[in-house]
């Protein structure tokens, strides 16, 4: 089992910075996927930003340029920073984490990203 908690939300004003930080616990693999997806109001959870064990990268396009994800395999963490951010990143944002050898991720509990004058 795994399990993952997140940190870091809130409400943000247009043009600023947030970073979500994601703490994995619980059962060790040496090849995975781990990163951040968001699901807003009415709309279908979509991907942000995900990371490997070898530090390869992939981002939505929506965020390219202004998000950067990262991870410390020391302290088994994966942190999203957001800069220049805009209302249409309001979303809950979640954990995500799949082991190479399974279909199934686990999923952190969420945590709000309110962008808003």
């Amino acid at each position: 089992q795994v399990q993952l908690v997140e940190s870091g939300g809130g409400l943000v004003q247009p043009g600023g910075s947030l970073r979500l930080s994601c703490v994995r616990s619980g059962s060790i693999f040496r090849f995975y996927v781990m990163g951040w997806y968001h699901q807003a109001p009415g709309k279908q959870r979509e991907l942000v930003a995900i990371i490997s064990n070898e530090d390869m990268t992939n981002y939505a396009d929506s965020v390219k340029g202004r998000f950067t994800i990262s991870r410390d395999n020391a302290t088994n963490t994966v942190d999203l920073q957001m800069n220049s951010l805009k209302p249409e990143d309001t979303a809950v944002y979640y954990c995500y984490f799949r082991p190479w050898a399974t279909t199934t991720p686990y999923w952190g509990q969420g945590a709000q990203v309110t962008v808003s004058s």
